[in-house]
């Protein structure tokens, strides 16, 4: 039986950062659960050429290496940091370049940090709605971290990694019970 594929994406363009701490956090949960093929990227991965796009065409390799990976992926752990009360303009852009058919039905956990509490319903209104229209299976836990939730660049606060090893083991629990029937066809 092949393992369901899981990827993290992390919209920041640096490493190490907090929001890839947060992304992997759901990922390694999701990973202890259930026997996946994760790994997760950052934008980095995806070069400096991505903003210049307009179209799915005129991506670099590695910005279409990070693409195919979203939209060849069983399920996904998506993460961005929050400017003004929302994901960022890159994230925003690369998911326009996404098939829209492509996340239709695969689970997605969400995740996001911001400077302060204030931003933490960033989740539910703008993050939940980009990936309605995409018909996405949405885990009902997202995970949202401030900068005080963190020491020295690791995830601290209890609460919040309370609520990331939930999210990734509702993430795990989707991406077996959606495996199962393959598995059951492909024994047939």
């Amino acid at each position: 039986m092949t393992r369901p594929r899981l990827v993290g994406l992390s919209a920041n363009l640096q490493r190490p950062s907090k929001t890839r701490t947060l992304v992997d956090a759901v990922l390694r949960e999701a990973s202890a659960q259930a026997a996946l093929d994760a790994r997760i990227l950052d934008f980095v991965d995806a070069g400096p050429g991505l903003g210049a796009a307009w179209s799915r065409d005129q991506l670099a390799p590695a910005a279409r290496s990070v693409l195919a990976a979203i939209e060849e992926a069983d399920g996904l752990v998506v993460g961005s940091p929050v400017y003004k009360g929302a994901y960022t303009g890159l994230f925003k852009h690369l998911f326009d370049l996404v098939d829209p058919a492509a996340l239709a039905g695969k689970p997605v956990a969400i995740v996001a940090t911001g400077g302060g509490p204030r931003h933490a319903l960033v989740v539910e209104h703008a993050f939940r709605p980009l990936f309605g229209f995409f018909g996405a299976l949405q885990i009902p836990t997202a995970v949202y971290a401030s900068d005080s939730d963190f020491s020295e660049g690791v995830l601290t606060e209890g609460g919040v990694r309370a609520r990331a090893t939930e999210a990734g083991g509702q993430l795990a629990a989707l991406l077996l019970h959606r495996a199962a029937p393959l598995a059951l066809a492909a024994a047939e």
